[in-house]
């Protein structure tokens, strides 16, 4: 472990456009917008703080409009939305909802025969708002998933459901399979509409720009590259690398996971002038797709990413739960999503006692091992997983390739650079070692799942052609060397590794490329055209190579530098 530049906010800096902090600067702005019989639409993501936020509009003295009374009752949307919750825990259904399908459009009509009565501004608010009226001067209110899981934590209410004591794992689904899907359609059909955005990820703290501003934002980062802004949880096998060498808090208890590469997840930092704002990462995907991932990714996945990189710390923590993910038909028969989690553990350090539990070990009986499992989940014998399943030894800068269907885990004491496919919530866990969560509660076994896409043949000898110590190199020159490292035939992502010892040139390989650097100090990615500036990494950072960006130089900031490029075949 060495402390590192890890850089855990970057930014992009905007030119051309000023951005604005502060209720009063905000609402000053949104006046001389709308003028003295315009109408301002203030649209919200769901997570928002609605109280605050409707506070302060009041403020401005306009007729107010709450565009949520035209909804359904919030009996009717949970019958309408229960097969797409489900009563489990974490699993929900995709859905196909649109906010339309939540609004009775005659009580819409209503409303903005109101509106259009007035005599001076008014102002319709809430999720939905921009349903009730296409005229006026829309704001858009927006949240990252990341904060609005801190907020779900801290006892906030999914939308039209009364569940603030609810668990957050329960609040969580609702958003990701339901509420934000919903929402997203919804932004995607405002983008070139919104006049104005909203930054309230922080309270009583508000900042603003214009939506051309934030567009022209999104646009940059669809041809340059770019990094993420990283967050950080723990968890009860959690580790202590990322402490140090992400400079983190080292009064906390651990760091387990690290997502520095889940644009779903995470937020972009956007500077103008002198304030910094807070957008989701997925605006980038959704505004332009094409720009970003390329023709022919955009033609398989649409306006989804993709490729994702995360971290998991279990040096100086525990396992990871013996887990398995769905096969694609379980996946899209069950849950309703396109593609399934294929994975790899690419090992970014280790100690020497670093083990990767991966595949069955040959000759092993399958009612046996789930009878096991099921006397261990119930509170019998705990389950021992060395008679099942193999212990690969593991050391720095190895690569184990894990598709579906196959039985696996870190062991303690590995740190992991996890490279995968990004439905990234399908973790079917088998044995958690008997542990309890943070939170003092069992942590979720989804066995009944699990037991249906375990792929049995996945055995030994199998494992170790198929799987492991794969790396093969394509390229070698002056002071540069490429490797293939992966994945399996059966994951469409494709891993390279570069080292670096000199400054070498890259072309695109038609599609985006998630990086990380996984070894030296750093790197320093430039354009041959200057068709952006120079943009340095530093190790252990994730970084995101759009597809439009089609050739591109990399030299090492020290002696020599690796990094790990993931890309869809």
């Amino acid at each position: 472990m060495r402390a590192t530049d890890f850089d855990k906010y970057p930014e992009k800096r905007i030119e051309g456009f000023k951005a604005v902090q502060g209720w009063e600067a905000i609402r000053a702005g949104l006046r001389e917008a709308v003028g003295e019989k315009g109408v301002l639409v203030a649209e919200f993501y769901p997570g928002i703080h609605r109280e605050e936020v409707t506070r302060e509009l009041g403020e401005l003295g306009f007729a107010m409009f709450d565009a949520e009374t035209c909804a359904i009752s919030d009996a009717e949307y949970q019958h309408m939305t229960k097969n797409y919750v489900t009563d489990d825990r974490v699993f929900g259904v995709m859905n196909a909802l649109r906010l339309e399908d939540v609004y009775r459009q005659e009580k819409l009509e209503a409303m903005r025969r109101e509106i259009e009565g007035c005599d001076g501004p008014a102002l319709v608010y809430g999720t939905g708002a921009s349903l009730v009226t296409e005229q006026g001067t829309l704001v858009y209110f927006d949240m990252p998933r990341w904060e609005i899981q801190c907020r779900f934590q801290q006892r906030m209410k999914n939308w039209k459901t009364d569940n603030g004591d609810e668990e957050k794992l329960r609040k969580f689904k609702r958003g990701f399979f339901l509420e934000w899907r919903m929402a997203d359609r919804r932004k995607k059909a405002l983008f070139e509409r919104m006049d104005y955005v909203l930054d309230t990820v922080v309270p009583g703290s508000p900042k603003m720009v214009s939506g051309q501003g934030m567009r022209t934002g999104l646009d940059r980062l669809a041809r340059e590259p770019f990094r993420l802004v990283p967050y950080y949880a723990p968890e009860v096998w959690g580790g202590q690398w990322m402490k140090e060498v992400c400079g983190l808090d080292k009064s906390a208890k651990n760091y387990a996971w690290a997502f520095d590469g889940v644009p779903e997840e995470n937020s972009i930092f956007l500077r103008f002038g002198e304030v910094r704002m807070e957008f989701p990462a997925v605006n980038v995907v959704f505004y332009r797709p094409r720009l970003l991932l390329g023709e022919r990714v955009h033609a398989r996945f649409g306006d989804e990413f993709p490729i994702r990189f995360d971290f998991l710390d279990t040096m100086g923590g525990q396992n990871l739960s013996l887990q398995v993910h769905p096969l694609t038909e379980y996946i899209q028969n069950t849950f309703g999503m396109h593609y399934t989690q294929d994975e790899s553990y690419y090992i970014l350090d280790c100690d020497e006692d670093a083990v990767v539990y991966l595949g069955l070990k040959e000759g092993v009986c399958r009612e046996k091992m789930l009878e096991a499992l099921r006397e261990a989940q119930e509170g019998g014998k705990p389950f021992d997983a060395q008679q099942y399943v193999n212990r690969w030894p593991a050391k720095k800068h190895d690569h184990f390739l894990i598709p579906a269907g196959t039985i696996h885990c870190s062991g303690s004491n590995c740190m992991v650079l996890e490279v995968s496919a990004t439905p990234y919530i399908f973790t079917f866990k088998l044995w958690d070692w008997g542990r309890l969560g943070l939170d003092g509660k069992p942590r979720p076994v989804h066995l009944q799942h699990g037991e249906k896409v375990i792929q049995w043949d996945r055995t030994t000898q199998w494992v170790k052609d198929n799987l492991i110590d794969r790396a093969q190199v394509m390229a070698e020159a002056d002071g540069f060397c490429e490797e293939f490292t992966g994945l399996h035939e059966r994951e469409f992502l494709e891993t390279r590794r570069d080292t670096l010892r000199k400054e070498h040139a890259f072309t695109g390989e038609g599609s985006v490329q998630m990086c990380n650097v996984v070894d030296g100090e750093g790197a320093v990615i430039a354009s041959p055209q200057e068709e952006f500036s120079e943009f340095t990494v530093h190790y252990a950072e994730t970084f995101i190579l759009p597809a439009s960006i089609g050739a591109f130089t990399i030299r090492p900031l020290g002696e020599e530098c690796r990094i790990l490029r993931a890309y869809v075949r």
